[in-house]
């Protein structure tokens, strides 16, 4: 499933001289995560729904890893701009904008897949609704640290993945059996509901006001171009982010396509039906569940380079069990494994950047990051697709999986990463 702000975090020396209320004792926080929950929730369905109507359309796996490589192209081409617009909008606002507008596009498939089923409208909708999901993302990253405090954000990034992981866990399965029942199409229709629920229910989060920064005078005033540089030249400048950015880039490109690969491992290799392919996807969030618990205990031990690399490493173990069994309680346990792997590594990756960067150029930081790690998404997502279709699921399992773990253990001679493994507790 940010993204998502308008303080500086753990970097800031000067503290606020009254202490933020504990997590649960912040209204704003409360209705965010609850909101936030419910659109996971609709959110599950069209990541079962979209790969099996696509598959149920044309029965090739090439095709579902087109409409996934398109839907990444259009998220990364907006995140050219989408943390300029961040930076510059109304944060909260732009949060309903996404939502109301993503509400829109995915009702319209229901509602045509009524009198026809044309796949353009898949190849239209899915990425249109790509571009939105952009801009809600860096918009909810930023506006994290505008509803908790400087020294929350680690564990309300754990909870808000966790929460999204007891959401997901039942939305696969219920996801699967709507769609066997009445269809994929139907599951999509669901999804366009719960944005409704969540662009309303964003009407009552307050965020704190953005603190004005003179640091931000001489680039505000550059353009967009400029303003999109300052967040990348921020990124590259930082000594954790920079190496970070690149690994995450080659591991992007690896496993973009991956989900589409178990969808079609479980329903056409191994022959069982779309309720199974949900429940498998239902017991991987169970890993996001797990992590949500542990990230905050497990950074604050490990310190942030042991983590990341640590998570990653066995992350491509459990890719390479995947090409290597046929039993579909194996796989749900291995995407448990997965999921649980990279919950820790995103939790850590984006607490760390709302920690590391000034307020005003979190959303040009965050957008910068995204797009450059995910330019190579959708070419990958077209390549491990192609690959199963030319060799096969469990060759290309195990390609993807050694490489991961080669790509993660090489982090390790990072010695900026390494040095931030030392890190406990944010300010790196």
């Amino acid at each position: 499933m940010s993204t998502r702000g308008a303080r500086e975090s753990a970097t800031s020396t000067g503290c606020s001289k009254q202490k933020p209320p504990g997590l649960w004792g912040n209204p704003n926080y409360r209705i965010f995560l609850g909101i936030q929950t419910l659109s996971a929730l609709g959110d599950s369905f069209s990541y079962v729904a979209i790969p099996l109507l696509v598959l149920h359309s044309t029965g090739s796996v090439v095709q579902m890893g087109v409409v996934t490589a398109l839907t990444g192209a259009a998220s990364i081409l907006t995140g050219l701009f989408a943390g300029v617009i961040v930076d510059r909008a109304n944060r909260r606002r732009l949060l309903m904008l996404a939502d109301w507008a993503r509400c829109l596009l995915f009702a319209l498939i229901p509602l045509v897949w009524l009198f026809a089923q044309p796949m353009w409208l898949i190849y239209a909708v899915v990425p249109a609704a790509g571009v939105f999901m952009m801009l809600f993302r860096v918009a909810y990253v930023t506006v994290v640290p505008a509803i908790v405090g400087p020294d929350q954000i680690t564990r309300a990034n754990g909870h808000l993945f966790g929460t999204y992981a007891a959401a997901s866990a039942t939305g696969p399965a219920l996801a699967g059996f709507v769609t066997s029942a009445f269809g994929p199409a139907a599951a999509i229709g669901i999804d366009s509901a719960t944005f409704a629920f969540s662009a309303l229910g964003i009407l009552f989060v307050k965020l704190r006001p953005a603190r004005q920064d003179s640091a931000r005078s001489g680039v505000e005033r550059a353009g967009v171009r400029a303003e999109f540089l300052a967040g990348v030249r921020f990124l590259w400048a930082h000594p954790v982010l920079r190496p970070l950015t690149v690994l995450l880039s080659l591991l992007t490109f690896l496993t973009y396509g991956l989900t589409d690969l178990i969808i079609f491992l479980i329903r056409e290799d191994l022959g069982h039906p779309d309720s199974t392919v949900g429940f498998v996807l239902s017991a991987g969030t169970l890993g996001t569940c797990l992590a949500s618990f542990a990230v905050a205990r497990v950074r604050q031990r490990l310190g942030f380079g042991a983590s990341w690399i640590g998570a990653f490493t066995l992350c491509g173990s459990a890719i390479v069990c995947v090409g290597l069994t046929g039993s579909v309680v194996v796989i749900g346990v291995l995407a448990t494994v997965m999921l649980f792997c990279t919950s820790i590594a995103g939790t850590c990756s984006m607490s760390l950047r709302q920690e590391v960067t000034p307020s005003h150029l979190l959303g040009r930081v965050t957008a910068a990051f995204w797009t450059t790690h995910s330019a190579l998404g959708p070419l990958g997502a077209a390549a491990v697709t192609a690959s199963a279709a030319g060799f096969g699921v469990t060759a290309t399992c195990l390609g993807i999986g050694v490489s991961v773990m080669g790509i993660a253990l090489g982090a390790v001679r990072c010695s900026d990463l390494g040095e931030a493994g030392r890190c406990v507790g944010g300010a790196w």
